[in-house]
């Protein structure tokens, strides 16, 4: 069983995966949303859940650096109600997503040299593989928290 880590965006959502133990975090795709049209993609959420045996979600709240929350983290929010509601045999947490994206895009240039036209189209899977291992390092094996 996995867990599936999702960067929330208003036009995109990063999808992640962990290895079967919950050791490790993948980037798997990303899904085309539009918050302004309710058109949030749960129908290939729905195809990710079947095809790779999902035991929950983790969605990153991206917080101000003050601690305070804001419309993104309402936003997040929604999104794990809307997939609470869809699934309700899975459970949904939240990870903390300080800085991931400036992570991911410092990752992608220093590390990768990736363009920054090109980051564009990796950048949310990338954040979503690394609010997912967060959360996975600070919860140890998929059978601690689930």
């Amino acid at each position: 069983m996995r867990l599936l880590g999702l960067d929330v965006g208003s036009k995109t959502v990063g999808v992640a995966q962990s290895d079967p133990l919950g050791w490790t975090a993948q980037a798997v795709e990303i899904v085309p949303i539009n918050e302004a049209e309710k058109v949030f993609g749960l129908e290939r959420i729905a195809e990710l859940v079947k095809e790779r045996q999902v035991a929950g979600f983790v969605i990153g709240l991206p917080k101000n650096m003050n601690n305070t929350e804001g419309p993104r983290v309402e936003a997040s929010r929604h999104y794990g109600e809307l997939l609470q509601a869809k699934f309700p045999d899975l459970p949904v947490d939240y990870q903390d997503e300080r800085l991931t994206t400036v992570q991911a895009s410092r990752m992608l240039i220093e590390e990768a040299d990736v363009s920054r036209k090109k980051q564009k189209q990796v950048i949310d899977e990338l954040a979503a593989t690394l609010i997912l291992q967060n959360y996975l390092d600070r919860h140890g094996k998929l059978t601690t928290k689930l």
